[in-house]
């Protein structure tokens, strides 16, 4: 069958369920109990759609929509095969992965063979259906299971080349070669997998931890492919629950929100690894493997029925929607993996997208038909790295299926302001562009490194800031991360201090900064007003209080009490833009055209704006000492990533950067800046937005940031302390923003900090009425109305008011 929304919907829906309440109080399936039930209850189809889930089933290898796909595989998989070493003195199948005994090799070495198999299933290869293929992976498997992976051995190393890397990989192998494999070989490979995974609820190498998140949902599917090859229906049945956790009531459920640790949350953050920000890497293998494995038993008597599958569904537009910019994963969100050569930011978007277009196969009408005129947009716009450039054949079989469908519209660019305060990420997304704040806190990783990767990850969560353009696709995946200065990421400001790197040992780490407030406010889902207190890390004293204010089609970014004891040098970093390989964009500060040659400098002792062509303008309300340099910069991706099976290559990439940056002086006490970002604005409209300051900064201390947009009748702060700005008034920290207009006044207060229980807010203008408020607001009408705020509790959330003036 190929692998399409119709055909797959026609599959599952041949057979029908029983219902049966779990001790969980979920809905589920009833299970077949035997093995000749198991047939009965169509297992050996299963198999089947198993492995067109792999290859696409019955694609037309001549139709020319699937031609690259195929040879991309093919490419691949030929290569592998062409350096396998089959002879019969083998002590590894791979020279580079050797000694095979090692868990990053064998791991790899099984991700290899399953692409040579998958090559040999799927028609149109150079390697399809050849005898002498299979025999040889028949025989590969063998020898990887006597000599490396096997029951006998303990886990040393990662465990998750044991428990999820190579018995993943071996499944999806023996699906493909069941018809090859000698029942005792298969026998075998069961029972490794019921060593090291024999379910999807605990750590097999540490049986007391609970699985969670994408681990276990890698589990679940690992334990059904076990189940459906060796036809066993408690096994079904086990990975099944395990996405629900009835083992456990439900504490651990793939569908539920929580509140703290790994999953969901209901802002539509996504945490993995206790405090990491995952969306992009673990929340997309989560995503994938749930849509998996309801693809898989859909319309069996294993069929997931929990009715809590809707915080997945929800998690779709809640969680990855916004993420996602014309089918590019944020690298805000996708933690280490940043760090790695083969997952730029395109093959994880792609990963979303097809994951999305799976779990649209068995949704319910109305979420599938959002998300596929979404995932409409994505796929037609994107024509710098285009989806079929990177999907497999069964990927572009669901994205196929969409394209060719009149009936599904080309969705629009995602609009609004995201403010995910569960994870400490903001998402600014305008119609051509987006912008994102990766911030950190005592409750959020600044960075997560081990295993090699991330080396040089210190300041990504110091509030880094990307601006991503669409018509710059590229900024991000092409080399940007072994070249660009990791001293100098936009948006932070740094302690030039030299680093160490990171994560050079096993295992990986998490680095949580001392500061509570990191998070903010956003109005109307348009208007922000994001904060976080710097706190560097061990061995520097550095400390500044930075704003962000979100409005419309302008960033404004205050920096106030820069602080720090140490003898160095102290620099916050306007932008530092890659121009690609050659690119030689014009700079222009104050109207004057500055050089274009590579290695040039310049300092400005009073600048008032500077534009990038193509990027867009930048204005300083008070006139700033700003720096600029052109440079190229060479690096690899072996420099940034050793990991067992991420590390990167040896080979040099160049790239050249254009950098702004504020220097702030060796050891500055209280030093500022204030600068604005207009994406996308051309040289003259920087020029009149320098000269008629629609945004007007009040305030930029230590108490309080603030700034006004009259013609809008909007006021943002962010208040450190009890104070006033504007006429507002806060009883304690907190990031207030109040839009005034003829009819109404918009409230939104949030305590970024989590350290309040109340926090009181005064306006500097007449309250008569409350028309909407969440029960957490009380409001004083009056000559200056007053709101009072239950904030404890909430986790940096906001908290709203309409009044009447």
């Amino acid at each position: 069958m190929r692998l399409s929304r119709r055909s797959l919907l026609a599959a599952t829906a041949a057979t029908g369920t029983a219902a049966l309440v779990t001790t969980a109080g979920t809905v589920h399936a009833r299970a077949a109990t035997g093995t000749g039930e198991a047939a009965e209850a169509g297992v050996p189809a299963l198999l089947e759609r198993a492995e067109a889930l792999l290859t696409g089933g019955d694609l037309d290898p001549a139709d020319p929509d699937f031609a690259a796909a195929v040879a991309a595989l093919d490419s691949t998989a030929k290569e592998h095969w062409d350096t396998l070493d089959r002879s019969a003195a083998r002590t590894a199948l791979w020279t580079d992965l050797a000694p095979l005994a090692d868990p990053g090799n064998f791991g790899q070495s099984y991700t290899r063979l399953r692409t040579i198999a998958t090559a040999w299933a799927t028609p149109g290869t150079s390697l399809t259906a050849e005898a002498a293929v299979a025999d040889a992976l028949v025989a590969a498997l063998r020898f990887t299971y006597d000599t490396a992976y096997n029951p006998a051995r303990r886990e040393t190393g990662n465990w998750w080349f044991w428990e999820i890397g190579a018995p993943r990989a071996l499944m999806d192998s023996a699906v493909l070669l069941r018809d090859r494999l000698p029942a005792a070989d298969l026998a075998d490979y069961l029972s490794v997998v019921d060593r090291f995974c024999p379910d999807a609820d605990r750590r097999t190498n540490s049986p007391t931890l609970a699985e969670t998140g994408a681990n276990r949902a890698d589990k679940a599917v690992i334990v059904a492919l076990r189940g459906l090859l060796g036809q066993d229906t408690a096994k079904l049945a086990s990975a099944r629950d395990a996405l629900s956790d009835v083992r456990d009531s439900g504490r651990n459920s793939l569908f539920r929100y929580v509140t703290s640790g790994d999953g969901f949350y209901e802002d539509g953050s996504f945490v993995q690894h206790g405090t990491v920000a995952y969306t992009g890497t673990y929340g997309v293998v989560l995503l994938s493997g749930i849509a998996h494995l309801l693809a898989l038993l859909a319309g069996s008597p294993w069929e997931v029925t929990d009715p809590e599958v809707s915080v997945v569904y929800e998690a779709v537009e809640r969680s990855f929607t916004p993420v996602i910019f014309e089918g590019l994963m944020m690298d805000a969100v996708r933690g280490r993996a940043v760090s790695r050569e083969r997952a730029g930011d395109h093959r994880d978007g792609a990963a979303a997208v097809a994951a999305i277009l799976l779990l649209a196969t068995g949704a319910p009408g109305a979420y599938a038909a959002r998300w596929r005129a979404v995932a409409k947009g994505w796929l037609t716009r994107n024509r710098t790295t285009p989806f079929a450039r990177l999907a497999t054949p069964p990927q572009l079989a669901l994205a196929k299926d969409v394209l060719d469908d009149d009936g599904v519209t080309v969705g629009e660019r995602t609009t609004g302001l995201h403010v995910f305060a569960d994870m400490d990420r903001v998402v600014h997304r305008r119609p051509r562009w987006a912008y994102t704040l990766s911030l950190s806190s005592k409750r959020v990783a600044a960075y997560e490194a081990g295993n090699g990767e991330n080396l040089h990850g210190w300041y990504t969560g110091d509030g880094m800031a990307y601006l991503y353009d669409a018509d710059d696709l590229t900024q991000f995946n092409d080399g940007f991360w072994p070249t660009v200065d990791p001293y100098r990421l936009p948006g932070t400001t740094v302690d030039t201090r030299q680093r160490t790197d990171l994560g050079t040992g096993g295992g990986t780490s998490t680095y949580r900064p001392a500061n509570t407030v990191a998070g903010g406010a956003v109005l109307h889902a348009r208007y922000g007003a994001v904060s976080m207190e710097l706190i560097g890390a061990p061995g520097s004293t550095l400390r500044a209080k930075k704003s962000w204010f979100l409005i419309d089609d302008a960033v404004v970014s205050l920096g106030a009490g820069i602080t720090a004891t140490d003898g160095r040098t102290v620099e916050t970093v306007v932008e530092n833009r890659s121009l690609g390989r050659d690119g030689t964009r014009r700079l222009v500060i104050d109207g004057v055209r500055q050089p274009d040659g590579q290695g040039w400098s310049g300092q400005f002792g009073r600048a008032g704006w500077a534009h990038i062509e193509g990027v867009g303008g930048y204005v300083f309300p008070e006139t700033t000492a700003l720096h600029a340099l052109r440079e190229e910069r060479t690096g690899t991706w072996r420099a940034v990533n050793t990991g067992a099976d991420t590390g990167g290559s040896t080979t040099a990439v160049t790239r050249r950067y254009l950098t702004l940056w504020i220097d702030h002086g060796v050891s500055p006490t209280a030093a500022g800046y204030a600068h604005v970002l207009l994406p996308g604005a051309s040289a003259a409209v920087t020029a009149a937005w320098a000269r008629s300051r629609p945004v007007h900064v009040v305030a930029n201390d230590a108490v309080v940031q603030a700034v006004e947009v009259r013609r809008l009748g909007l006021t943002a702060a962010n208040f450190w302390n009890a104070g006033t700005a504007a006429g507002i008034t806060s009883s304690g920290p907190a990031s207030v923003l109040v839009l005034r207009r003829d009819d109404r006044i918009s409230v939104a207060v949030c305590d970024p900090g989590r350290t309040l229980t109340t926090v009181a807010v005064e306006l500097p203008f007449r309250v008569r009425a409350v028309t909407d408020a969440d029960d957490t607001v009380s409001v004083t009408p009056g000559r200056r109305g007053r709101l009072t705020v239950t904030v404890g509790g909430s986790r940096g959330h906001t908290h709203r008011a309409e009044l009447v003036p």
